[in-house]
């Protein structure tokens, strides 16, 4: 079997976007993400869900609402959900192994927070070698003591591009980037909306 991309889509709950808990740009990430995953799934690509379960800390406890992905995303019944522990969602959970029976070896990364899980899962996949895009303008923050949430969504992005890989490969892209870099001719890795 050849080697697969799977999109991640990392912690976008309802518990993490509340009025007390406000993220950067969240409909147009959303939005973004609804795109990418129709054009995953076209491709017959995974779209993998990753879910905090709190259970026990009284915070995203399974089965609640603050658990429960957001409203506005897309999810289809070919969808992958993994439920994470820590903000490293390799870290004690089915991702890994997931990966390793779909076959999967380069990883679009989006999602839920910037400075937090997406940058922990970030780090864990480079060093597990895999091929790495994180999504620029697919991921998300709230608004910091010293820094405002763009702000540490522009560093994350800065970090990333400059990171030294492994033995896979790191690049941050935005949506339209990886639209344009679609191929003419064959069976395209992404189709555009129809």
């Amino acid at each position: 079997m050849k080697n697969r991309k799977a999109l991640l889509i990392i912690d976008m709950q309802k518990g993490s976007f509340t009025s007390k808990t406000p993220r950067f740009d969240t409909e147009g990430v959303v939005r973004r993400m609804n795109e990418l995953s129709r054009l995953f799934r076209r491709s017959e690509f995974p779209v993998i869900y990753i879910q905090h379960d709190g259970t026990g800390t009284g915070e995203f406890e399974k089965n609640t609402s603050e658990w429960e992905l957001l409203d506005a995303l897309t999810i289809e019944p070919t969808d992958v959900l993994i439920d994470k522990y820590a903000n490293d969602v390799f870290y004690h959970s089915e991702l890994q192994s997931k990966l390793e029976e779909l076959n999967v070896t380069e990883l679009l990364i989006t999602g839920c927070a910037t400075d937090f899980c997406v940058e922990a899962t970030v780090q864990s996949a480079l060093v597990k070698d895999y091929d790495i895009t994180v999504v620029s303008d697919g991921h998300t923050t709230g608004e910091r003591p010293h820094l405002a949430a763009k702000k540490v969504i522009e560093h994350y992005n800065w970090v990333w591009q400059n990171m030294i890989p492994t033995k896979g490969k790191i690049e941050v892209k935005s949506l339209e980037e990886i639209r344009n870099e679609m191929p003419t001719t064959g069976k395209a890795y992404f189709a555009p909306n129809r």
